[in-house]
């Protein structure tokens, strides 16, 4: 597998690139078909517009920040490097941290709530997770361990332990070990993957995630979405359950950062933090009083209001004009 789509000269349309410019338009799509944020007020496309590149750019300013601080020693050789995106190297957790402060300024200058624009994002980032991890896959990074792990070994985050012993092992021990799994990828010698595992099956890890992240965006969007909670609990949903599927993901990974100076694992640590805080976010946010109500609803309640005291103001004016009238006619039939 080629990491790009086609090649003219020095020029490359990388797939890793392809999938992100996907994930761009998917969103605005996404976004527009967005009933419920439609409800709420966003029905500008201008808006939806501006607002998925603002939280994209800085999603992958994030991403990319919270990667290099874990790996900077693979940046010192050469700092350029860093620039170089489209070779891989986004963190997701990252992403999410910078997407959220470019989407918190937009939401400031643009004078809109915060969670109404977070909850029409959600759904379309689980997605744009779905494509990226394709990318992903053409660069041969996030891989997983090889398939003739024992799931044992896998599951209790033993698997460094494990593999030195493997590689000490004589070749007649190390065929004992069998795939678990038939669907394991060899990848390219000049990939991450490659150069770590070479000519090894490996779990697919991007791929776990990617199609988990494309079963949480159907959950998300089709069910979650039209209960039409209060504004913010999409979003903790949306935390919760991407928590979930980057822990189970870790598992299979053979390469992931690590908090420093120790063996844990970083998306362990930001998962459970990530739960913890949406949790309360959803407590927070299922209040009565945190009901969003647009602006044009507000002034169409306050119309009607208005309305109703003016029709109230106009029937006590006639009826003290007739009460009035009536008066009149009576003093007139007492002179009589």
């Amino acid at each position: 597998m080629k990491p790009y789509l086609f090649k003219i000269g020095e020029f490359e349309l990388r797939i890793y690139s392809l999938m992100y410019i996907l994930a761009f338009l998917c969103g605005i799509f996404i976004g527009l078909s967005d009933d419920v944020a439609e409800k709420r007020g966003i029905t500008d496309r201008k808006i939806i517009e501006d607002f998925a590149f603002s939280t994209i750019l800085a999603g992958l300013i994030g991403a990319r920040i919270y990667y290099v601080i874990f790996r900077f020693s693979d940046y010192v050789g050469n700092p350029l490097s860093i620039f170089y995106v489209w070779q891989g190297g986004l963190a997701i957790h990252g992403g999410i941290i910078g997407g959220f402060i470019g989407a918190y300024l937009f939401a400031k200058k643009r004078k809109i709530n915060l969670w109404v624009l977070t909850d029409m994002a959600v759904g379309a980032l689980l997605f744009g997770q779905f494509l990226g991890r394709f990318g992903n896959l053409a660069n041969g990074e996030i891989h997983g361990v090889p398939t003739f792990t024992p799931l044992s070994v896998i599951f209790s985050g033993r698997f460094n332990e494990w593999w030195a012993q493997y590689q000490a092992m004589g070749a007649d021990m190390q065929a004992k070990f069998k795939e678990v799994v038939p669907w394991g990828i060899t990848f390219p010698l000049d990939t991450p993957a490659g150069s770590e595992f070479p000519n090894l099956p490996l779990h697919p890890a991007m791929l776990y995630e990617g199609f988990l992240n494309l079963i949480g965006f159907i959950i998300l969007w089709f069910y979650f979405r039209k209960k039409e909670k209060n504004p913010g609990v999409l979003t903790m949903i949306y935390l919760i359950m991407y928590a979930f599927i980057r822990m189970f993901v870790s598992t299979f990974r053979a390469e992931d950062l690590r908090f420093p100076g120790t063996s844990i694992r970083m998306p362990y640590l930001i998962s459970i933090v990530m739960i913890i805080g949406a949790i309360i976010g959803i407590i927070y946010f299922s209040k009565p009083e945190r009901k969003f109500v647009p602006i044009e609803e507000i002034k169409t309640n306050s119309s009607s209001n208005e309305n109703e005291e003016t029709k109230k103001v106009d029937l006590n004016s006639e009826q003290i004009s007739e009460n009035d009238t009536t008066k009149d006619f009576d003093e007139k039939e007492i002179k009589i």
